[in-house]
Formats: C-alpha cells, structure tokens, sequence
C-alpha cells in the first residue's frame, strides 16, 4: 500500500518562508516525478513546481518561479519545497503528487496560510 506524507504546513506572514516536506511508503520518491499543487477550494489546481526522478530537472510556473525551490533530500527520502516571499496568493492546501508511468499517487495535504 503506497502513502503520501505532506508536513510542513502552518500559519506565515506575508513575506515570511516555510519548507514543506514529502515522503513516502510503498513507492521510491527518488524513482519518481514529483509535483506539488496548490489547491482552493472551487477553484482550479495550479501546478506550483515539478521534479524529476533525477532531482536534475525542475519546473516552476511564472507564479512561484524565483521564490520556490523543490529539490530532493536524499537522506531523508523526501522531496522538499521551500517557499520564500509567500504572498497572500500562494495559501491553500499542498499536495505532494509522485508519478511514474501510470501510476499516480496523493497524500491528504498541508495547509499553508499567509497572514498580511
């Protein structure tokens, strides 16, 4: 039985930082793509940054781009994203989301919320 566990989470003020951590059961997180998304609830599912099996390869849309950093931390078989310069935009609930190949696998969230 594959789990995701997001941690992490917590209440910030505008312009503060969190780390948001990744780990996982059942699969290997360094065999696979990692995503992180923010959700809101009614409204869509942004892709805030990606990772490749590698750790090599990364992706951030304009949004999070130059503020997030998704890297692996191989000691602890986790994938972390740190968040800089948080803006009211970026709270919501993250989901840590690995793949590979047709297998796609979520954990239940961490709540991110930005004060100002």
């Amino acid at each position: 039985q594959v789990q995701v566990v997001e941690s992490g989470g917590g209440l910030v003020h505008l312009g503060g930082s969190l780390r948001l951590s990744c780990t996982a059961s059942g699969i290997r997180l360094d065999d696979s793509f990692v995503n992180w998304y923010r959700i809101i609830p009614d409204e869509q599912r942004p892709r805030v940054a990606t990772i490749s099996g590698s750790g090599t390869d990364t992706y951030y849309p304009d949004s999070t781009n130059g503020r997030f950093t998704v890297s692996r931390d191989s000691a602890k078989s986790a994938v972390t994203l740190q968040m800089n310069n948080l803006k009211p935009e970026d709270a919501g609930i993250y989901f840590c989301n690995p793949y590979r190949g047709n297998s796609n696998y979520w954990g239940q969230g961490t709540q991110v919320t930005v004060s100002s």
